[in-house]
């Protein structure tokens, strides 16, 4: 097991190469310092430097990440990204701009064509860069909702999110000031007609949250007449891109009557994704939510030849600023280049590739593991992993983790009880498929014959099995 930094802690008078800090001799930092960090009571390990290296170089190769084996989470796209797209975001002429420095008319030319090019891929008219993830991209999308509504005098109060949503869906409707009306799926696994059309009667409904294919995989085909009937009733149909990959090239949430969207760039368009950022989460509308839009926008000027020019214009409509100057601009630089890189074919093999990685998983796995809502899936699809003698879906990600192979989400949809998500993505081969296939079904014959050597996984990680509550409750992260 990994000794912590404090356990390798030297004691004073033996060789350490860092001298001790006199701060009674440096009268600046003293008067800049609270008492209590002149003290020395803060209990922190005496080290040398070679050593704190290599006990953080240590910890990095037990972490696993993409570029170690498949990570089929989920409920987050985590594939392989182009190490190129790296290296153009980390050029010096773009990685040392500052956004206020002027004549960068190459960054914003950059930043516009994104724009342009999410247009084209979401069918809609125009979109904001400026929000750093995709739940900041919902609230967003939410808050112009409710300024539209209010610029027409309006009282809409209700938001309509499926019970197989994201759960920063409700969530971000929640922040806003809204109630949320829950309707259950179908037993198909899909957003049932006469439900929401009964919901939208009241008058009070002003939009349905909805992602398209769900979190179980499933593509709508009832989609238009979902979004004809939130429209029809005066309500505004909002789309959750967290599941946009199997759409790429393929077909558009603007054609399919949604008025809002977000894109999860970080998930979509390469960028290593996960540890709580860094993201992107831009925006798209129709045009009649484009004087809402977040300021400031980048617009060209009347005159092309002089370029594009930083905008405050709509201050009166516009929701107002929802981040520092432009976006996680690194972020938006890697999502171009990958863009760019694939073109309009390139995308359109990285939605069909989505979609034939993940049923072919799913019908080696059906020998064995229950699909409760089967049929075809797109990117994803989500199995009931409660095996024989009360074998739990906690119990295979635990036991994935002793193959090698990172666990897939689990508990989630609760509308699967012992549901685990499985999402290949479009970046693996058939043969780390295979691998995938041959350790899940390997582990349904450890829960019929050896049950115990299952419930109790991980058996060679470095930490076994922890008690999640009280570890989320009471975490003991040092002595």
């Amino acid at each position: 097991m990994t000794k912590l930094i404090f356990d390798k802690s030297i004691e004073i008078q033996e060789n350490n190469f860092v001298p001790k800090m006199d701060l009674q001799g440096c009268a600046d930092l003293a008067d800049i310092l609270p008492d209590k960090y002149q003290k020395n009571d803060l209990n922190l390990p005496n080290i040398p430097e070679n050593v704190i290296v290599r006990h953080f170089i240590d910890l990095s190769k037990q972490n696993y990440c993409v570029d170690d084996g498949i990570y089929p989470l989920g409920s987050c796209t985590m594939k392989y990204n182009p190490k190129v797209n790296e290296m153009i975001a980390r050029l010096p002429e773009l990685c040392n701009l500052h956004p206020l420095q002027p004549n960068a008319q190459g960054s914003l030319q950059i930043l516009k064509g994104l724009e342009y090019m999410l247009c084209e891929i979401t069918g809609m008219d125009a979109f904001t860069l400026n929000p750093a993830a995709g739940a900041q991209g919902e609230f967003v999308g939410i808050l112009m909702i409710k300024k539209y509504f209010e610029s027409r005098g309006e009282k809409r109060d209700k938001i309509i999110v499926p019970d197989s949503a994201h759960g920063t869906n409700p969530a971000s409707a929640a922040m806003a000031g809204y109630s949320i009306i829950e309707i259950a799926s179908d037993e198909n696994g899909r957003l049932p007609l006469d439900q929401l059309e009964f919901a939208m009667k009241e008058g009070d409904v002003a939009g349905l949250m909805l992602t398209n294919p769900n979190t179980l995989g499933l593509f709508d085909r009832n989609i238009l007449e979902i979004t004809k009937i939130v429209n029809e009733n005066g309500g505004i149909c909002y789309y959750d891109g967290a599941n946009l990959n199997p759409m790429l090239g393929v077909c558009r949430p603007g054609d399919m009557g949604f008025d809002i969207v977000h894109v999860n760039v970080h998930k979509t368009f390469s960028t290593p994704h996960g540890g709580g950022g860094p993201g992107a989460g831009p925006v798209g509308v129709k045009q009649k939510f484009v004087p809402y839009l977040p300021i400031p926008r980048i617009l060209e000027n009347k005159n092309r030849d002089k370029g594009l020019y930083i905008s405050y214009e709509n201050k009166e409509t516009s929701i107002g600023r929802v981040n520092n100057f432009y976006g996680n601009f690194g972020v938006l630089i890697r999502a171009y280049a990958y863009i760019r890189g694939l073109g309009p074919e390139g995308l359109r093999r990285v939605g069909q590739n989505a979609v034939l990685n993940a049923n072919y998983l799913k019908s080696m796995l059906l020998e064995k593991y229950e699909v409760p809502y089967d049929g075809k899936c797109m990117h994803e699809f989500v199995i009931d992993a409660k095996l024989p003698n009360d074998v739990t879906a906690e119990d295979v990600a635990k036991r994935l983790l002793d193959y090698g192979f990172y666990a897939p989400t689990i508990y989630f949809p609760l509308i699967v009880h012992e549901a685990m998500m499985i999402e290949p993505t479009e970046t693996e081969s058939k043969r780390e498929l295979d691998d995938f296939i041959d350790a899940m079904l390997e582990i349904y014959q450890e829960a019929v014959n050896d049950p115990e050597k299952v419930k109790k996984a991980p058996h060679k990680t470095n930490i076994g099995r922890l008690d999640a509550t009280l570890a989320a409750r009471k975490p003991h992260l040092r002595e």
